[in-house]
């Protein structure tokens, strides 16, 4: 299970590499939760998701997501999975970006025997005296 859940999660990189919307909606449960780094504080629901991913790639020409200390703890039909993530690439401009890195979670729930994302959830953390994101931080 842990191995499923963790080639899930490469999918998942390479799809936003490849800049796969359909190869992206086969990873989401159709009434996925996510809680995003854009706002609203949620996105509900397979396309509300998809926005957000066509989003990006309207910004990225090249975008690139490496995944650094995946860990997964999974059930019978119920799994999660924790990690630092970095969205980069070269921006329809031509200019390159380092990206910033994030804390992902990802919750899957096995549905019809594929391991579907239920939840997903996207932050920074905060710099509680300037009530302000630090993105230069690195695993």
């Amino acid at each position: 299970m842990v191995d499923e859940i963790r080639e899930r999660v490469s999918g998942i990189a390479q799809a936003i590499r490849d800049k796969d919307l359909a190869g992206l909606r086969r990873l989401y449960a159709e009434d996925v939760v996510s809680f995003d780094i854009d706002p609203p504080l949620q996105h509900v629901g397979v396309d509300a998701k998809l926005k957000n991913w066509e989003r990006v790639f309207t910004f990225f020409a090249e975008p690139t997501y490496e995944v650094r200390d995946l860990t997964v703890v999974a059930g019978e039909d119920l799994a999660f999975a924790y990690f630092f993530g970095r969205l980069s690439g070269t921006l329809g401009n031509g200019t390159k970006t380092p990206g910033m890195w994030v804390r992902g979670t990802l919750c899957f729930r096995k549905v019809e025997g594929t391991w579907l994302i239920a939840h997903d959830q996207v932050s920074v953390p905060l710099d509680i005296a300037t009530g302000r994101g630090v993105t230069d931080l690195e695993p």
